[in-house]
């Protein structure tokens, strides 16, 4: 079929939302569809390898199905109009189906976590002040005017950016000269952050910028209480599920980088807006923000170079605390409200990892071992034992987010949760008890346990054709764990024998890494005396599901296990809290040693042996 010229407008209609987006011809529908406004899940970034950003074609003509859609799409969803809407482009206006499971509205994610609350001793304080008026016998500046009561109040000398030194001549004649001021206590300087009408309580951020999803916290820097909070996806998905996919994203085009952070802030400010209305606060009474994510997104959100982030050595920018003004990045807040992001580890370990261990601090055994594994699409493992923490990063691949799992999805709501096999069946929990869509991370890995205590799968992750429940599908053997009857979508649910090698990747990444950082103390499991498990993932996880399959070591006995939720979150707020826990994560990360397991002898011989479905040793 002849393409119609690049000038021609055509229309492409979404279901079930009805949006309509104009475009010319030329362009993906993963373009058109993020243009509707829809994010799709796009886990390769578009690269047509991963096969979850699927629509279905109801009208209309698509250009020809390319080979990566022969590769990710069975014969049966292709029949039944399914493609890649990084692959398929419009050749007339068109109506597009968007799965459940190729949506990612709904996303379960999670935002509690459990850690020691520090002393209150915020970096922001408020001070109620009431100032001389300014006359015709009076004529100093307002900023010296201020600095001169302060000075009376112990305070010394302030400084103001121009916006915030603006606000407080306007506050003081709108309120008889009565102001409240927030006052960043630095050690050198003392800054003017905002002046507020008397009385208002001050408010800080704690956001955990994952990979995946944003944990939003708003604080009161008064009382420490949170006072409301969210889980937002991350808007980056859309353009890739793992960091080295936006990588290669952002070095495509020149505003690709600026396209990734814009989206972020805008994504955190919408979320901080809603928060603030839920508490009768306005953004001006933010006064402060700590933001932690891994080295990648770190530099993201401050618009630094990605790009040798993404090839050996992996060099970060800078690795050091940073703190950046809030409208130098686009955050909504208080005039002279700045951002304080904790020292990265390493190119691939952040100051999302530093947060995390900054809540095991206060909580260290006395002469203990302790492991923090903070399961991701990277994976950082530490290992903290003797004063002494030795760190790494294991690349465990997207499959706990149900990508690269042929009916794999992300934990929205439909996704299988948990696999039983039982004598008379395989039974299975769904995400808000929904028909069931998918299989979500937690899911596949249920399953794969299940098999494998049932015989349907050997040690090598092979599927037994003569056991119950196996057949002979498009992509070879497969399981069937739900039938198309009692699916949500009218399609068979089932496990193949390259899902199952999926997880065997992800997890045997995970035990090589763990291994790796035993030998280099002389630990064994059983010497462990805590094992803490952080992660959205990691929480929903069942522990001993996975060190069946060998992900976790055989000797390490499951009441040693601790999930903790979002270890990050929680030391986010800790940092917002008091100024103290930022030094002491400074003083941490000069602790860590970090492995590079990519350039480790032992890492290639230990981690094919740990691919194999058995416990660990």
């Amino acid at each position: 079929m002849n393409e119609q010229p690049d000038s021609t407008p055509l229309w492409i209609t979404l279901l079930p939302s009805s949006r309509r987006v104009q475009s010319a011809v030329g362009g993906t529908l993963l373009e058109v569809i993020r243009l509707g406004g829809i994010d799709l899940a796009a886990v390769c970034g578009g690269m047509g390898t991963c096969g979850t950003c699927r629509v279905r074609l109801l009208e209309g003509s698509l250009s020809e199905i390319t080979p990566a859609e022969k590769r990710a799409l069975s014969p049966q969803q292709l029949e039944q109009g399914y493609r890649l809407a990084c692959q398929a482009r419009a050749l007339s206006d068109v109506r597009l189906e968007i799965p459940p499971e190729s949506a990612l509205e709904g996303y379960h994610l999670q935002l509690e976590g459990h850690g020691i609350a520090p002393v209150l001793d915020p970096l922001v304080i408020a001070v109620d002040l009431a100032l001389p008026p300014a006359s015709l016998d009076d004529q100093r500046a307002d900023l010296s005017r201020l600095n001169d009561v302060l000075r009376e109040r112990g305070f010394a000398d302030v400084q103001a950016c121009p916006s915030a030194a603006g606000q407080l001549a306007k506050r003081l004649r709108n309120h008889n000269w009565q102001v409240r001021v927030a006052l960043q206590q630095g050690v050198d300087v003392t800054r003017l952050v905002s002046t507020q009408v008397s009385g208002n309580p001050l408010a800080g951020l704690a956001v955990d910028v994952g990979s995946t999803k944003l944990a939003i916290y708003l604080v009161s820097l008064e009382s420490g209480a949170t006072l409301a909070s969210t889980a937002v996806m991350n808007p980056q998905v859309a353009y890739g599920e793992d960091v080295v996919s936006r990588i290669a994203f952002a070095n495509q085009k020149r505003d690709h980088a600026k396209l990734l952070q814009r989206s972020l802030v805008e994504t955190i400010n919408d979320a901080v807006e809603m928060l603030a209305a839920k508490t009768d606060l306005c953004k001006g009474q933010i006064v402060d923000a700590v933001m932690v994510g891994n080295t990648a997104m770190h530099h993201f959100l401050c618009d630094l170079p990605v790009e040798q982030l993404g090839a050996a050595p992996y060099v970060p920018v800078i690795s050091a605390p940073l703190e950046v003004p809030a409208d130098e990045v686009g955050l909504k807040a208080a005039p002279g409200t700045s951002i304080y992001l904790p020292p990265n580890i390493a190119g691939y370990v952040g100051g999302d990892h530093t947060a995390a261990l900054l809540t095991l601090h206060d909580d260290q055994p006395p002469g203990g071992v302790q492991v923090l594994v903070d399961i991701g699409t990277n994976t950082e493992i530490s290992l903290l034992w003797e004063g002494e923490i030795v760190c790494c990063s294991t690349a465990s691949g997207p499959a706990f987010e149900g990508a690269h799992i042929r009916d794999g999805m992300r934990a929205a709501s439909g996704a299988i949760d948990r696999v039983w096999l039982e004598a008379d069946g395989v039974k299975f929990s769904t995400l808000n008890d929904a028909p069931p869509l998918g299989i979500c991370g937690t899911g596949i890995l249920s399953a794969v346990d299940g098999m494998l205590g049932a015989g349907i799968l050997d040690r090598r992750g092979a599927l037994r054709e003569t056991a119950p429940g196996v057949r002979r599908g498009a992509d070879g053997l497969e399981f069937l764990l739900v039938p198309a009857a009692v699916s949500g979508h009218g399609r068979d649910v089932a496990v193949t024998r390259r899902d199952v090698n999926e997880i065997q990747l992800a997890k045997g990444a995970i035990c090589a890494g763990i291994e790796i950082l035993l030998h280099e103390a002389g630990l064994k499991a059983e010497q462990v005396d805590r094992w803490v498990i952080a992660g959205a993932f990691g929480t929903y996880l069942d522990v001993a599901s996975a060190q069946r399959v060998g992900m976790f070591p055989a000797g390490a006995p499951l009441e040693r296990f601790q999930q903790v939720g979002n270890a990050a979150g929680v030391g986010a707020k800790q940092m917002l809290l008091s100024r103290g826990r930022r030094v002491t994560a400074a003083q941490i990360v000069k602790r860590v040693r970090y492995l590079e397991l990519t350039s480790d002898s032992r890492f290639t011989d230990i981690y094919m042996k740990a691919i194999a479905l058995e416990e660990a040793g």
